[in-house]
């Protein structure tokens, strides 16, 4: 075993962790008033493992690091720029939403680093063990952020709601692990693959059933949803912005590596799992969104909702459907960190946060700009054509149908019309009910520039980037192929 290339290979989360390391220790000196020292610095570690994530992407640096525990090749570097990017975004829009309470402290941005750590390590991962490993990190940072709000009732109660959930998901997780490993004899995904070729017998089977059940609790897809709407409502709301994005991009990744490299030849049996779980997403999260009235428990739901049309393009199992995954996760993650920055800047002459969808009546009349940006993310979310939401939809369907799920893709489509009543709901209160006069406080420029980028994202001019994006997912996707 080479060290020194293994050690190249895992360069970002080598550089994550030493930077982690200095961040604990201006936390541990600095104290309370180095905070937003630490966000800087946190922004600059996350950066700087981009531009090295970006570099490996370019250079085709692919191999097996420390005997094939984890594999760097164009798959995992596009997720963890999209993870990189996004945790930098909700970290640019944090502090703002602290300073009132005095709450914000360096262990924060220190969280959010090794959470990016835990997941890198995931979307990596070619051994049950290393996947083991980055998700128990990720999550335990995530246990913490979301009860970080000590003064808030709610953030303490969706802690403790994750963590248990959650406890309860890694056992399920690892029961299916120890029963793979017991019938393939081996936790690395290469020596998995051949050993569950031909028929697949039943003990394997409850394997496989439990290893989907415990990740289809992390990126919250029907039946084990239940969980998401408590805690985006109770977690404080970059938080929610953070949970909405780079660990969704972790664990759908994740997800796919393991069921494509792992479970390759079994494909029909998880497929059946994947189609139920896809369409039971769209159906629950579309119904489940419509009577709510608190705008961060909807966007709950339209992250149900949203699996749901990714994981479509799982079900294809082809190239061509990993690759639509992969631009509609990227398409996803904008619109999912603008429309939760929008939520930010709803705050009262006070400085509370507005979360009840009638206290934003009349915001085009108020806060025009606003109105118009949260308007353009809701319609895009919705797939309404001419905004880019549309496309990542288009590509995930298109998918479905070459892979001979016609079927699958129609009932996608027709359950896509039930998601469009709630979006445009939103904007019917923002533009034809008489103002509540309740949103006064603005945002600051780092809410502004997010927000106006997500935006601009979303709008017509999204369509120039469907080749580059198209190409770069394409060439990701086409590395999880690879292995034989």
């Amino acid at each position: 075993m080479d060290f020194a290339h293994s050690l190249g290979l895992t360069a970002p989360e080598v550089f994550l962790s030493l930077s982690g390391l200095v961040l604990t220790l201006v936390a541990a000196w600095g104290g309370r008033s180095s905070a937003r020292l630490a966000t800087v610095l946190a922004v600059s570690a996350l950066v700087g493992a981009m531009v090295i994530t970006l570099g490996q992407f370019g250079s085709d640096a692919n191999g097996e690091a420390f005997g094939g525990l984890y594999r760097a090749d164009a798959f995992s570097s596009f997720a963890k720029v999209l993870i990189y990017i996004a945790t930098i975004a909700c970290l640019a829009v944090t502090p703002k939403f602290f300073v009132r309470g005095n709450e914000y402290r360096p262990e924060y941005p220190l969280l959010m680093l090794f959470g990016a750590i835990g997941m890198g390590l995931m979307v990596s991962a070619t051994d049950l063990m290393t996947l083991y490993i980055g998700l128990e990190l990720s999550s335990l940072s995530s246990y913490v952020l979301a009860s970080f709000a000590r003064s808030d009732e709610r953030s303490a109660e969706a802690g403790l709601k994750y963590f248990v959930l959650g406890a309860l998901a890694s056992g399920i997780l690892l029961y299916g692990m120890s029963l793979v490993y017991g019938f393939a004899g081996s936790t690395s995904y290469t020596m998995i693959r051949p050993a569950f070729d031909g028929t697949l017998g039943m003990g394997a089977l409850f394997g496989v059933i439990f290893m989907l059940a415990g990740l289809a609790f992390k990126i919250s897809a029907v039946p084990f949803h239940m969980w998401t709407p408590d805690v985006y409502e109770g977690a404080p709301t970059p938080v929610t912005a953070f949970f909405a994005s780079a660990p969704k991009v972790a664990a759908i990744t994740m997800t796919t590596r393991v069921t494509i490299e792992a479970f390759g030849h079994q494909s029909d049996a998880w497929r059946q799992i994947v189609i139920f779980a896809a369409l039971a997403s769209i159906v629950v999260g579309a119904l489940g969104a419509i009577g709510q009235s608190n705008i961060k428990r909807l966007l709950a739901y339209s992250s149900i909702n949203n699996v749901g049309f990714i994981l479509i393009g799982l079900a294809a199992g082809t190239v061509a459907g990993a690759s639509a995954m992969l631009v509609y996760l990227t398409i996803y993650v904008v619109m999912s960190v603008g429309s939760f920055v929008a939520v930010l800047m709803l705050r009262d002459t006070d400085g509370n946060q507005v979360e009840t969808i009638s206290d934003m009546a009349g915001l085009s009349q108020t806060k025009p700009l606003l109105a118009w940006c949260l308007l353009f993310l809701m319609l895009s979310l919705a797939g309404i054509p001419p905004l880019f939401g549309f496309w990542g939809k288009f590509v995930v369907f298109q998918a479905a149908v070459q892979a001979n799920l016609v079927i699958l893709a129609a009932l996608g489509i027709a359950a896509s019309v039930i998601g469009a009543y709630y979006y445009l709901m939103i904007g019917k209160v923002m533009f034809f009910d008489e103002p509540a006069d309740v949103v006064q406080a603005k945002g600051d420029l780092q809410h502004w520039v997010v927000l106006g980028v997500a935006t601009l994202f979303v709008s017509p001019l999204g369509y120039l980037l469907t080749k580059p994006l198209g190409a770069l997912a394409g060439r990701a996707a086409s590395a999880l192929f690879q292995i034989g």
